[in-house]
């Protein structure tokens, strides 16, 4: 229940910001889609922040595998593994 009353806060104050911006609601399909990838890609900064104010580094790998699969939808391919070397049997 909770979930559906902060849903609706949320939804609440983005009505009261398209008001201000005297933006249409239900916006037009351009400025609705670039506003939900603005709220997929704010999502990824507090994750962001507080792996640096942990002391950890932001690398590529770790966009690629939490960042990117959250704002796609689209799940992260694992990395290529190293190929071992091959065992030659035919000599013993």
């Amino acid at each position: 229940m909770k979930l559906y009353v902060i849903s609706l806060a949320v939804g609440l104050l983005v009505g009261i910001i398209y008001a201000v911006l005297q933006v249409r609601s239900p916006a037009p399909p351009a400025i609705a889609l670039i506003g939900l990838l603005g709220m997929l890609i704010g999502e990824q900064i507090v994750p962001g922040v507080k792996r640096l104010m942990a002391g950890e580094a932001i690398t590529v790998s770790w966009l690629r595998s939490e960042c990117v699969p959250k704002i796609s939808g689209v799940e992260a391919k694992p990395a290529l593994a190293k190929a071992e070397p091959q065992k030659d049997d035919s000599a013993a």
